[in-house]
């Protein structure tokens, strides 16, 4: 049983930056791989990053690479997600998602999730 919090979401301008956070606890957080979906209005949740249990595996979703990067300090049961070159299509409720063993890019796929931290990118 692994509860998760996201943190850090808000308001930025269009090409800006922004980290976000997800802090675990409850359970082992090095068993998890863990993943970042966002879901903005009208639209399906969809799949962003992911990384694998120590952290020597990511997958990106395309619209998101070489802009965004996972990373995970296990020490710290956290996993953050570092935005740049923010659009405004980025806007999202964004999630913090942890599953068992390795990365999966569906949210069914999925064991536990978080609250859910807000993104809005101004254009």
């Amino acid at each position: 049983q692994v509860q998760l919090v996201e943190s850090g979401g808000r308001l930025v301008q269009d090409g800006g930056s922004l980290r976000l956070s997800c802090a675990a606890s409850g359970g082992t957080f090095s068993a998890y791989a863990m993943g970042w979906f966002r879901q903005a209005p009208g639209k399906e949740r969809e799949f962003v990053a992911g990384i694998s249990r120590y952290g020597g595996s990511t997958v990106y979703a395309d619209s998101v690479k070489g802009r965004f990067t996972i990373s995970r300090d296990n020490a710290k049961n956290t996993v953050y997600l570092q935005m740049n070159s923010l659009k405004p299509e980025d806007t999202a409720v964004y999630y913090c998602a942890a599953t068992f063993f390795s990365i999966k890019t569906i949210s069914e796929g999925y064991n536990y999730w978080g609250q859910g931290t807000q993104v809005t990118v101004s254009s």
